[in-house]
């Protein structure tokens, strides 16, 4: 698996940590990281801490940015999994510039593809691709 794969996955599964459990930030880092088994070198670990505080710090934004997109929809509604994989896909649209939009979105799908239910995949690739449209990196 590359890196950043690897690091968007590890990000992921700390979003949803925080969100299912409501537990904060550095706590769920720092537990992830203790039973984290793999091979952690510092690139991962830079960009998976790129990725949560980034989402952290801009979330109203993000969500935001995701409700005015998902029609009939709110954040509460939306299964934790896609939320976040929307959440974490978005702020690389925004704000992460030397990532193409379109391997944000790729990545995401197939993170949803993996950890969502059958719909998961089209759901995440419609919101996203919205946002893409209007994102100043697609223009």
């Amino acid at each position: 698996m590359r890196k950043r794969t690897q690091a968007r996955e590890c990000a992921l599964k700390i979003l949803y940590q925080v969100d299912i459990a409501g537990q904060n930030l550095k706590d769920a880092v720092d537990s992830f990281w203790l039973n984290f088994e793999a091979d952690s070198d510092k690139s991962l670990v830079d960009f998976v801490d790129i990725l949560v505080k980034g989402v952290a710090e801009n979330l109203q934004a993000i969500d935001a940015k995701i409700i005015s997109f998902a029609k009939n929809w709110q954040i509460s509604r939306m299964a934790v999994i896609d939320r976040n994989i929307l959440r974490l896909a978005t702020f690389e649209l925004l704000f992460l510039e030397d990532i193409p939009p379109k391997v944000s979105i790729n990545e995401a799908i197939e993170l949803a593809k993996k950890y969502g239910d059958k719909d998961s995949g089209k759901f995440v690739n419609g919101i996203l691709d919205k946002i893409k449209k209007e994102s100043p990196k697609d223009k």
